[in-house]
């Protein structure tokens, strides 16, 4: 059965054996694989900080040392079909022509994307991520989609719920807002094929320092997920990435006592993904 709010459903903090007023904590460490900086700062966040899962991008150039990396950690897939930044490209694992670009990476935006991106080649190409992750030795426990690309058109998104049906995976979704700008109900028909999601995502960027600290101030009962992308400060993270000095923020926000402490005063136990896969998988 999926997660809901309506009365007689069972609420996923239940299902996750809390009750149902107890206020649960999601940090995830985005983007590992992407650079050197992200993806050292993202383990140093999930071994070192307050991070609780991760994501890691498969089609990224550093994905391979972050398997080597890998010791077990909570680690889903960030299903990626698009290489935004302008110095710095990835591209698709499989054979995909209606996935690249001009520079021969993925489109650098979501409206290129979605205007060319052959269907079949997007089932294939995200599949792929996924059996790759699994045959370098991840442990998958969820699935995400890089800058909402999966989620924000709907057969997009029929691609994203079956492949979560199939492996039996949990899904981040954003929340209502995004769910309304999308323009069709991409939680209740995830609901609907017994998908797992956490019942509130907040995406943040720029200043995540104040966001997180006002979320956590105001914490509702159930499972609210936090989604950070730390950086090592680096030559590489600034060469690449205008947001670089927000990455740097962000660990040094998951590595604070401060975060630990404010997710203390919440009242709020933190988890990760491998506890939502299982009662997806129960």
């Amino acid at each position: 059965m999926g997660v809901g709010y309506c009365r007689g459903v069972v609420l996923l903090a239940e299902q996750l054996g809390y009750s149902a007023d107890q206020r649960l904590v999601i940090i995830s460490a985005d983007r590992i694989g992407t650079t050197h900086s992200s993806t050292a700062a993202g383990y140093a966040a999930l071994r070192d900080g307050a991070a609780t899962t991760g994501t890691i991008v498969m089609p990224g150039v550093w994905s391979r040392h972050a398997a080597e990396l890998y010791r077990g950690e909570d680690m889903g897939v960030h299903l990626t079909l698009n290489s935004e930044l302008d110095c710095f490209r990835w591209g698709p694992l499989t054979s995909a022509p209606s996935l690249l670009d001009g520079d021969g990476g993925f489109p650098r935006t979501l409206g290129d994307l979605w205007d060319h991106a052959d269907l079949d080649e997007v089932r294939r190409e995200c599949r792929a991520q996924v059996e790759r992750a699994i045959l370098w030795g991840f442990d998958v426990t969820h699935l995400t989609t890089h800058m909402g690309a999966m989620q924000q058109r709907p057969e997009f998104f029929d691609i994203l719920v079956e492949l979560a049906v199939t492996m039996k995976l949990p899904v981040r979704l954003e929340s209502d807002e995004a769910q309304a700008n999308a323009g069709f109900p991409f939680r209740e028909l995830a609901r609907e094929e017994g998908v797992v999601f956490p019942d509130r995502f907040r995406l943040v960027r720029g200043n995540a320092r104040n966001h997180v600290f006002e979320t956590l101030a105001d914490l509702p009962a159930g499972v609210t997920e936090l989604s950070l992308c730390p950086a090592l400060d680096e030559p590489e993270i600034h060469a690449v990435d205008p947001s670089a000095a927000g990455r740097i923020d962000d660990l040094e926000l998951a590595l604070s006592d401060e975060l630990a402490q404010q997710i203390q005063d919440a009242g709020a136990v933190t988890i990760g993904y491998k506890e939502m896969r299982a009662v997806m998988r129960l």
